[in-house]
């Protein structure tokens, strides 16, 4: 069915992957270890440190100090993604980058004169390759001005070591610029197809259902191959997926922990989840695609063709490993106004369908999805072709991992340190989601198709029910009821707009 961003409160299911160690550390009798590093919690999963044992639990002081590289010290890889990833809810970007900015200062001498060049020469390669995963990975930070003239003002100090440091940082900030432009036209593509998404929610054309020829054009008429409409979904998802950003994924669920005495670092207005929303937008649009394309011809034959047809379609995208599409495709399939079409139904070949069905089965949490998904990730990692490569989760459903995650612990322990293995296995489901969104699509586009596919009008609800009741009658006095009430609510409201035309 249609899905929202967050789940409701009492949805209760086991995450994706929730390490059961991970579930122990939200335990507040965890015993603490003194190391040379500060306090840390006792061993267990956790972002490994160079020659170090993973983290659990620090302060956020700590962290940040982890975080700073030195002429001989760098941070795995792993821990600085985590770390940028969840410290955001702690501290803001700039805020952060002012202090990792002011401890190498301080730890490398770089406001003394004269500088120590064989010191600065160890340490400017590390201090730049940092800024520069940050600013490949979460590239939206760097929007603030005051981001930019902090590492500017860095790469100053240590300048005169290595004339080559400014040549480098222009390089970065001219592949920061670029990928911050792209994200802007994303936005503003996003905002458009909003619009005409919203614009294209009709009912009128159920009144005109049993005429011919018919009033819009159908799915069949643009597209009858289902490969090739499987591939241009693929397109659709991939394109929604290269605009989320990892940080979407905690500021969506970003709330007030009890145990944080600090306050928000960031309000609702910084609270950016638009790519992400614009997604789900897309899932539940697809949703009421497939069933408008499905209750809409007036014919028993042509709507059982509709059926087999969008079947195939699904299978496709199976094959393809987009399961957001498929999922979006059985959920509108699913949807009580085409379900109830039991003559349609009857008349459509449905033994692949029931094999899908089973495939994305919410039994035992999704097991069956789940084991295909790991499937299709192994396929990815061996594969030669890049269609192979393609990986789409059910996006739904990795944000509710991810919102039970977020909810199932505490982002800080009675002590006041930050639970860090929680922040681990968020940083581990959405990194492997970060892989995925990376793949290009391999498939060529086609526009026709992709306009149909984003501006066809498509009933709601009420309107979906409408057009069920004029292809097959209620079978039963609510329904009958219902139908009454539908067909006055849509005469009343075409008179209104005939009325309003005619002033």
């Amino acid at each position: 069915m249609p899905q929202t961003v967050c789940p409701a409160a009492g949805t209760m299911f086991t995450p994706s992957g929730f390490s059961p160690h991970l579930a122990s550390t939200c335990s507040e009798a965890d015993p603490v270890i003194e190391d040379e590093g500060g306090p840390q919690e006792a061993r267990g999963p956790g972002a490994c440190l160079a020659e170090g044992p993973p983290i659990t639990s620090a302060s956020l002081d700590t962290l940040i100090q982890h975080l700073v590289p030195t002429t001989d010290y760098y941070p795995e890889k792993a821990y600085v993604f985590t770390f940028l990833l969840s410290a955001r809810l702690f501290i803001s970007p700039p805020e952060l980058l002012a202090r990792l900015c002011e401890t190498c200062i301080k730890q490398q001498q770089l406001d003394q004169s004269p500088l120590d060049m064989a010191k600065v020469r160890k340490f400017g390669p590390k201090i730049l390759q940092l800024l520069t995963e940050w600013t490949e990975t979460f590239p939206t930070d760097f929007r603030e001005e005051k981001m930019v003239g902090l590492f500017k003002d860095i790469i100053h100090r240590i300048a005169p070591c290595d004339e080559a440091y400014w040549k480098t940082l222009s390089q970065v900030l001219q592949t920061l610029n670029q990928k911050l432009a792209a994200i802007a036209q994303g936005e503003e593509c996003i905002v458009k197809v909003n619009a005409s998404s919203v614009s294209s929610i009709s009912d009128k054309l159920v009144a005109f259902k049993t005429k011919s020829p018919p009033i819009q054009k159908e799915m069949l008429s643009i597209c009858n191959d289902p490969y090739t409409l499987a591939q241009q979904l693929t397109y659709i998802e991939l394109e929604h997926l290269s605009h989320i950003g990892p940080e979407e994924f905690v500021q969506a669920f970003v709330q007030k922990d009890k145990l944080d005495s600090t306050q928000p670092c960031f309000s609702e207005q910084k609270k950016k989840t638009t790519n992400l929303e614009a997604y789900v937008r897309w899932f539940n649009r697809l949703c009421y695609l497939v069933a408008t394309e499905i209750c809409m011809p007036a014919k028993k034959k042509q709507r059982a063709q509709v059926i087999e047809f969008f079947i195939d379609v699904a299978r496709e995208c199976f094959n393809i490993g987009n399961f957001n599409s498929l999922m979006a495709i059985i959920s509108g399939m699913n949807m009580s106004p085409v379900s109830r079409l039991k003559k349609t139904w009857g008349k459509a070949k449905t033994a692949k369908f029931f094999i899908l069905e089973h495939q994305m089965d919410p039994t035992g949490n999704f097991y069956n999805y789940r084991t295909a998904l790991r499937g299709a990730a192994h396929r990815s990692q061996t594969a030669n072709s890049n269609r192979e490569k393609i990986v789409i989760p059910f996006f739904s459903l990795l944000i509710k991992d991810i919102y039970f995650l977020n909810e199932g612990c505490a982002n800080r322990l009675p002590n006041g340190h930050v639970h860090f293995a929680k922040f681990v296995e968020l940083a581990r489901q959405v990194g492997e989601f970060m892989t995925w969104k990376q793949m290009e699509c391999p498939f060529e586009t086609d526009r026709s198709i992709l306009h149909y596919l984003h501006t066809a009008p498509i009933f709601s609800e009420d309107g979906l029910y409408l057009a069920s009741y004029e292809s097959e009658s209620p079978e039963n006095q609510v329904e009958k009821d219902r139908w009454k009430a539908l067909r006055l609510q849509l005469q009343m409201r075409t008179c209104s707009q005939l009325a309003y035309l005619a002033k």
